[in-house]
């Protein structure tokens, strides 16, 4: 794993050493103390979702619920009972009253994922319970307080939406109080060795078995490819492997083929610079000695001094 050994707090679950995960690691720390809304923006499997959990986590309110709700997945007729609640006889088969999402994270944090799929109507409604720090259940007449922090995420543009009319500006300018924008992880690749290392253990623990290697070759396949499904995608490979593979380490065929696919499409790319190929094979060794600058010192030929030299001038912290 690229990040230290010893564990000091919920953001140390923010797995790599690459520029853009320290600074938003320590964004993370400045803003949870401020009981601020929060918009988390960045490509489907990026980790906005772990992101808003470690926010929760460093916060004042993390003895409260944090309740995660995709607006996406819910059916918009659905979606504002779930969110504020409703009465008993509210609508056909309301038997009995519910709190709703919002209520329930009273006291900690709500993260509302894929905000950007909502409709008119209910962007509206959470205007107003932003603005109020209230809600009105489905059926109900009175207004019930909620204190609760808000951080909502998304991988559409909403400053966008808001230019083409589908997004409500007054609601984009609540929610985006503090904006942290996650990179996709074709642009950190050096972060990807940590990732596999941390995955590799996270699936021996999951599925009891004992934790596998993986090979040179096997990890220039996840470095080189792109990862449309970011993080999520690189997690299911490491699983598929676990399942399909055979032996004690990961090798190349226990990878899906489109892996290699995307790497005869780059052999035909130039060589990267020799300045590029020194700090991809030091992130490497960071990723492989788990962060052990003595061990990747070692792996690498050199000493401390000149690994810390090397990490300094490629920005790998």
């Amino acid at each position: 794993m690229v990040k230290s050994t010893a564990y000091r707090g919920p953001a140390d679950e923010l797995i790599g050493l690459s520029s853009c995960v320290t600074t938003l690691r320590g964004q993370i720390l400045r803003l949870s103390e401020y009981d601020i809304n929060v918009l988390l923006d960045g490509e489907s499997g990026t980790g906005k979702e772990l992101v808003a959990r470690i926010i929760h986590q460093c916060s004042p309110r993390r003895n409260g619920p944090f309740v995660g709700v995709n607006c996406a997945a819910i059916h918009e007729s659905l979606l504002e009972s779930e969110l504020f609640g409703h009465k008993a006889g509210a609508f056909t088969g309301a038997k009995e009253a519910t709190v709703g999402f919002l209520r329930a994270a009273s006291g900690g944090t709500i993260l509302l994922d894929e905000v950007g799929d909502m409709s008119e109507s209910l962007q509206s409604k959470l205007l107003r319970v932003l603005e109020e720090r209230s809600v009105v259940p489905v059926g109900g007449t009175a207004p019930e307080a909620i204190d609760v922090r808000v951080i909502a995420a998304t991988n559409k543009d909403l400053a966008q939406a808001v230019q083409q009319g589908t997004f409500r500006r007054d609601l984009y300018y609540r929610l985006n109080v503090v904006r942290l924008h996650i990179e996709p992880l074709r642009q950190r690749r050096d972060d990807i060795p940590g990732l596999v290392e941390h995955m590799v253990q996270r699936v021996a623990h999951a599925l009891s078995v004992s934790a596998k290697s993986v090979s040179s070759a096997a990890m220039a396949a996840l470095t080189a490819h792109d990862w449309p499904g970011n993080v999520r995608e690189l997690g299911n490979v490491i699983q598929r492997a676990y399942v399909l593979g055979n032996g004690p380490v990961i090798e190349p065929e226990d990878l899906p083929d489109d892996l290699f696919a995307h790497m005869t499409e780059r052999s035909h790319s130039p060589l990267p610079s020799l300045d590029e190929a020194v700090r991809r094979h030091v992130a490497l060794a960071l990723g492989a000695s788990g962060g052990v600058r003595t061990q990747a010192a070692e792996m690498l030929g050199i000493g401390r001094k000149s690994l810390w030299r090397l990490m300094r001038q490629y920005d790998l912290r």
